[in-house]
């Protein structure tokens, strides 16, 4: 299986099509619907509202939901790290690692506010990385602006990927206070469009109630959900050690975009711990990063064999977490 995603064919996205429906399975024999919680923010209550006109007599609809943008983020992920040239070829490992991350744990099954903010996350990274050499950023500052305040609005604490923006812009550009408002102004649009509808439509703009607190997450669990934490754990660090190896011959632009997933994986670690309440789901945000540096591990061992056991290992907790969702 390795093999086939670490060539650069044209038939590899229908693999990779293949590959997504094989892993996700699971969710459509037995979807999984979460309902808003208190740290959902306005426009994901709106969307879940909408959707659930359907996904009350019609549950499947969640998993077919969750199913596309898990796909579209795969094949988006894949070709920003080719086009970025994060690696020393081009291949789809990436695209196959993300499915294989995001379908280790039962709670990032559920079509949630995380998941659209990921969603939003991913543009955010595409939107950075083209800022590099663009003799004309304003249209691209204005959308990065934009998706941090639609991310914002489906769950707040996502909020903290402003620092992603602004360093990232640091990174790619030398510093121009126009270029500085104009993603201000992207930012602060869509809040000025929803509170324009309340106001018109005669709602209280209390309704609007950000959540950012401190306070407890969630890690770990209990048996299969532990052996898939430390199995991504494990994988990370190896995948660190082959990037560090591997840094030199890659051109400065890639060194940047590198600096840039070391940040938003950090933030992304940050972020479980900005909620009222414990939850795993808050981890979703970290997978994109993840996805990337856990990709390494399937490209660059002189050992072909590794690659391989490790793939297997992570297709076996993906496997007993679908039985055990279809069992229950």
């Amino acid at each position: 299986m390795v093999s086939i995603f670490k060539s650069n064919a044209p038939q590899s996205n229908l693999f990779l099509f293949a590959y997504a429906l094989l892993l996700k399975f699971p969710t459509f024999i037995h979807p999984v619907v979460s309902a808003p919680i208190p740290t959902d923010d306005l426009l994901y209550r709106w969307t879940y509202q909408l959707i659930n006109t359907i996904g009350s007599s019609f549950p499947l609809i969640f998993s077919l939901l969750v199913f596309v943008i898990y796909f579209i983020q795969a094949v988006m992920l894949n070709a920003l790290v080719n086009n970025q040239r994060l690696f020393h070829k081009p291949t789809y490992l990436t695209g196959m690692t993300f499915l294989l991350v995001t379908s280790m744990f039962p709670a990032w099954y559920a079509f949630s506010a995380p998941l659209l903010s990921s969603f939003l996350l991913l543009l955010m990274l595409q939107g950075i990385c083209s800022l590099y050499n663009n003799p004309s950023p304003k249209s691209t500052l204005f959308n990065l602006g934009l998706y941090i305040g639609l991310s914002a609005l489906f769950y707040f604490p996502s909020v903290v990927f402003t620092l992603l923006l602004l360093s990232g812009l640091t990174i790619a550009r030398p510093f121009r206070m126009a270029e500085w408002l104009i993603m201000l102004l992207g930012a602060i649009t869509p809040y000025y469009f929803v509170w324009s509808y309340l106001y018109i439509s005669g709602h209280s703009l209390d309704i609007i109630q950000p959540t950012f607190v401190i306070g407890k997450s969630v890690l770990l669990g209990a048996g299969i959900h532990n052996a898939a934490v430390v199995l991504i754990l494990f994988s990370l660090l190896v995948g660190f050690f082959f990037i560090q190896s591997n840094m030199r011959r890659l051109l400065v632009q890639s060194r940047k975009t590198w600096s840039i997933l070391y940040l938003c994986l950090l933030l992304a670690l940050v972020v479980p711990f900005l909620n009222h309440q414990p939850s795993f789901l808050y981890w979703e945000l970290a997978a994109l990063p993840l996805a990337v540096f856990i990709a390494s591990v399937f490209l660059y061992p002189d050992y072909s064999w590794f690659p391989v056991v490790l793939h297997w290992a992570f297709f076996f907790v993906v496997a007993f977490q679908g039985y055990l969702l279809v069992v229950h």
